[in-house]
């Protein structure tokens, strides 16, 4: 199926003071059950990406491997799960990072990312950027090369993207706030 456009922001909610006083969550729920829509973010991050090269498609815990696992099956690739300390079985390496409203720490499995593999990390919003520097970070440790970043959603004013910019990194995101 193909897409030639869809307004997601007309799709994504809104959710004042979720999760604390004073945040605007914006949820892409809706958009997960909107096949149209699900279809269009997957072609059109693909569309934006398609021109590097890219070895395995790498998801944030846990909205990120919705957007992963769509991509990884447009490019042919496999899939790299990031996730939240304490989650993945076996020989793992961990990145602490800070968010928006708190602190965290992820984790890979060692073996999960191969010297001088190209990875393209997805996630469904970049904030503050602590996450996304984070699974960078972790990838990098194992000798791979982050070719880009595709995220759903990039609220500027938290400064995220433009951290990784400034990084060298290729950021592409579909709905700017």
């Amino acid at each position: 199926m193909t897409i030639d456009h869809i307004d997601l922001s007309a799709l994504i909610s809104n959710c004042p003071d979720f999760p604390r006083k004073g945040i605007m969550f914006r949820d892409i729920n809706p958009l997960f059950r909107t096949d149209h829509a699900l279809h269009y973010i997957s072609n059109e991050l693909h569309r934006r990406f398609n021109n590097i090269p890219v070895d395995s498609i790498a998801g944030i815990e846990s909205r990120g491997f919705v957007i992963a696992t769509a991509l990884a099956i447009i490019f042919g690739k496999g899939l790299i799960m990031i996730r939240k300390a304490g989650k993945l079985p076996g020989n793992t390496i961990k990145e602490s990072y800070d968010i928006e409203y708190g602190s965290a720490v992820m984790e890979l499995q060692r073996d999960a990312v191969k010297p001088r593999q190209n990875v393209l990390i997805a996630d469904d919003l970049i904030a503050t950027g602590g996450s996304a520097i984070a699974a960078a970070r972790l990838i990098e440790e194992l000798g791979g090369n982050v070719t880009g970043f595709g995220f759903v959603i990039e609220l500027t004013h938290l400064n995220g993207g433009s951290k990784l910019r400034t990084l060298g990194y290729k950021v592409q995101s579909l709905v700017v706030y």
